[in-house]
């Protein structure tokens, strides 16, 4: 076990209107929502899940995190490596490459824990942005994209 994980509350959602949610998004921020563009590829591991994103700027960051496999707001545990190259990462790592691709459309929140706060305090504020967004517990995932991926 790792000392010193960053920690956030995560709640995965299968969303059918898109806009409807940025336009409830930018309403609580004040602000235009960012699409950020990004591809992530799964790795299996024998504990925890690996997966390396690439963001369109050509850099990218390699992702190990903990998160149990349960409906609504859950913990997880995660530590993060910048990547300057993450193309070059891709190929070494080909070997055990997932990809996840045409599973639908996704609200992924995550609430980032400070040191002072816990699991709990975190799960309050999820389930008030699921209830502000709109967002029914029916809608809410419990795996990863690649667990769903797993049952296509």
């Amino acid at each position: 076990m790792w000392q010193n994980p960053a920690r956030n509350i995560e709640i995965k959602a299968r969303i059918n209107d898109v806009k409807a949610i940025v336009n409830k998004v930018a309403q609580l921020c004040k602000t235009e929502a960012e699409v950020i563009d990004q591809t992530d590829t799964f790795f299996k591991t024998e504990n925890g899940r690996l997966k390396l994103r690439e963001f369109k700027n050509g850099t990218g960051e390699l992702i190990y995190y903990e998160r149990p496999d349960t409906d609504g707001p859950k913990l997880s545990n995660y530590s993060k490596s910048m990547v300057t190259d993450p193309t070059s990462l891709k190929a070494v790592l080909q070997m055990a490459l997932d990809e996840v691709v045409g599973l639908g459309n996704f609200l992924e929140l995550e609430v980032v824990l400070q040191d002072s706060q816990t699991p709990a305090d975190g799960i309050t504020t999820a389930q008030l942005l699921l209830e502000i967004l709109g967002i029914p517990a029916s809608d809410l995932l419990s795996g990863s994209y690649l667990d769903f991926l797993n049952l296509l």
